[in-house]
């Protein structure tokens, strides 16, 4: 048995993977152990649950492959100070000694840090690299389905390379085309992002959900002045505009004066006409690139399967446009496309590339519906809630679907906390917020009195697989709720073409509205047995009872915090919202039923 730990750490989204003899046994996000978001910390916590879940320590783990290689992002980083100085000569300075003395010794770092999970290991030689854009690759084509495929690989920027090309075949996976650092469609998305007054390597999904509240009348001077894109989507950014090459932001003034309004600095501050717009073009130029590169991919390397991974894969308007583009028969995308996944990436890649050993993909995928984090027992449940003092009452196999779809049906928001946690920043119905999709006010009542977050914000409708196309423009698969696409034309309802920006949100826009964005689209998750019979199981108790084969799946935890990993994390976001019921495996608690003196305030995470 050849066990190899995958670790992705201390930059965002750090987290551990365990690969034993090419199978992917378990993999965790750091955040859902420390309760920070995005945590950047050297992955203990996940790594001691990769480990237990396989129940091997530290020492019988055969490589340790940490995701990308800090040589060459050292590298990269001196000869950027280096082109632009004086520029960024205050960064270098602040940036360099934590380098030197951490970053630039990684292994060092890496031996120090894993023995905080097992003080007896000293074997530095068990330690590995990987290239970062490799390691994205790796965790896109290793667990896909086909056995021969193109990868692309958008993100902000890992050693020097923002965009790469692979082919993969069997076990073989090469890059075959760059675009280098500062040219990176990751990080124009993410000054956008910044511009627009939200958190950057977070809030770009905020900007996405504003798109479709505007009118993308921005493009041409986004092509005119910033971008330079060619037929074959390879692409120039103009760096006078941009500051995230040498200073502590995305934009300068150059930026602010080319679309005549200041930054917007505080989320507080009212959304206009301006930003929708802003957002809508910035997404279209985003959606351009995108299909640009699909193409020349599809004529260069004449493929027809597809692999996506990387930050902007997890854009699934421009995933969905690719998908339903007619370049590609089939198109998969990695749930933890971020960097989180570098670390299952890295594994792979180590067991394929390194050890040369054989591949033989499975007939869907191998992320098993990305089921691979923690999980806990019926009794563990009652344990904790018995604890703390819960009313709560443990129903049947046979009675318990039936009386959670019941409950839905009466407009009741509920926890829903089953089996493994997901892997990826995607709750898909194993620690999700869930609710029927028909009622008019759900998508206000998740957003303010539940999730504390903006308005504006869309729900995803989780559906079963084989209804999907009786609601939805939906002819593939998506279990991993990354891809867009528009609600069939005779659930929709005719939409005012008069109403501007948040006005939107105040007409019906079709028979499930609280899935239903503005523009008519939703990012679906269809929901198969074989990955997830206990929600597949809860959807069909659903629609025996409404009709509908579709429940809101929203994830499982307030505005900027991570989504719940124990049963007191949901127990705790349970009593500080507006939830009214939580289903923890099989045991159901009623809010009203709770007592009093346990009802907790609203708890505070720095904003996402």
């Amino acid at each position: 048995m050849t066990t190899i730990l995958g670790i992705s750490a201390f930059f965002h989204d750090s987290a551990a993977a365990l690969v034993v003899d090419g199978h992917i046994a378990a993999a965790a996000q750091e955040e859902r152990f420390t309760r920070i978001k995005q945590d950047a910390a050297f992955p203990k916590h996940a790594i001691e649950y990769v480990l237990q879940q396989q129940g091997i320590s530290l020492a019988q783990v055969d490589y340790i492959v940490f995701f990308e290689k800090p040589f060459l992002k050292f590298e990269r980083l001196v000869e950027t100070y280096i082109g632009v100085a004086p520029k960024g000569w205050r960064q270098f300075l602040m940036g360099m000694p934590i380098w030197i003395s951490e970053k630039l010794f990684m292994k060092k770092l890496l031996l120090n840090s894993l023995r905080t999970v097992d003080a007896s290991f000293t074997d530095t030689q068990r330690i590995m690299f990987s290239e970062h854009h490799l390691s994205h690759a790796a965790s896109a084509f290793y667990p896909s389905p086909f056995e021969k495929a193109a990868v692309l690989t958008i993100d902000g920027v890992g050693e020097w390379a923002t965009t790469t090309i692979s082919m993969g075949e069997g076990a073989q996976l090469e890059i075959q085309e760059e675009i280098h650092f500062p040219h990176s469609l990751g990080l124009l998305y993410s000054a956008f992002t910044y511009y627009l007054g939200f958190k950057v390597n977070s809030g770009e999904y905020k900007v996405m959900g504003l798109a479709p509240y505007g009118r993308p009348i921005y493009t041409d001077l986004i092509y005119e002045h910033l971008i330079d894109v060619a037929e074959d989507g390879s692409f120039w950014l103009d760096q006078r505009y941009f500051a995230y090459a040498h200073g502590f932001t995305m934009t300068n003034q150059a930026f602010a004066d080319l679309f005549g309004q200041p930054v917007r600095t505080s989320e507080e501050e009212p959304l206009q006409d301006f930003h929708f717009d802003l957002a809508a073009s910035i997404q279209q130029v985003t959606n351009e690139i995108v299909l640009k590169i699909g193409r020349h991919i599809a004529q260069r390397y004449q493929v027809d399967k597809l692999c996506l991974a990387g930050g902007v894969a997890l854009n699934c308007v421009a995933n969905g446009l690719l998908e339903r583009s007619g370049l590609f028969k089939e198109v998969w995308v990695q749930p933890a496309a971020g960097d989180a996944g570098g670390a299952l990436g890295a594994a792979l890649a180590f067991w394929h590339l390194h050890l040369k050993q054989p591949r033989q993909p499975s007939p869907h995928d191998a992320m098993q519906g990305a089921y691979l984090g923690p999980e806990f027992t019926q009794k563990q449940i009652n344990a904790y809630l018995d604890q703390c003092g819960a009313v709560y009452k443990v129903l049947p196999e046979d009675e318990l679907y039936d009386y959670v779809a019941g409950r839905l049906s009466e407009d009741y928001a509920a926890g829903w906390f089953q089996g493994r946690m997901e892997f990826g920043p995607r709750a898909l119905g194993n620690r999700s917020i869930i609710a029927d999709p028909r009622s008019p006010k759900m998508q206000s009542v998740l957003n303010l009195k539940v999730k504390f977050r903006e308005s504006f914000r869309p729900f995803a409708p989780s559906v079963l697989a084989e209804e999907a196309a009786n609601w939805f423009e939906q002819d593939c698969p998506s279990p991993y709720m990354l891809m867009t696409t528009q609600v069939v034309a005779q659930h929709q309802y005719p939409r005012d073409p008069n109403l501007r920006g948040l006005e939107q949100l105040h007409q019906p826009l079709s028979s499930i509205p609280a899935v239903t964005h503005v523009d008519g689209s939703a990012r679906v998750q269809t929901v198969h047995q074989e990955t997830n019979p206990r929600y597949a199981s809860l959807l069909q108790a659903f629609q025996r009872k409404t009709g509908c084969p579709i429940l809101v799946n929203t994830s499982f935890n307030v505005r900027g915090e991570p989504i719940v990993h124990t049963p007191e994390d949901a127990w705790n976001c349970f009593m500080a919202t507006h939830l009214d019921l939580l289903v923890l495996g099989n045991a159901v608690l009623l809010k009203t039923e709770q007592p009093s003196h346990l009802v907790q305030a609203p708890r505070e995470f720095a904003l996402d």
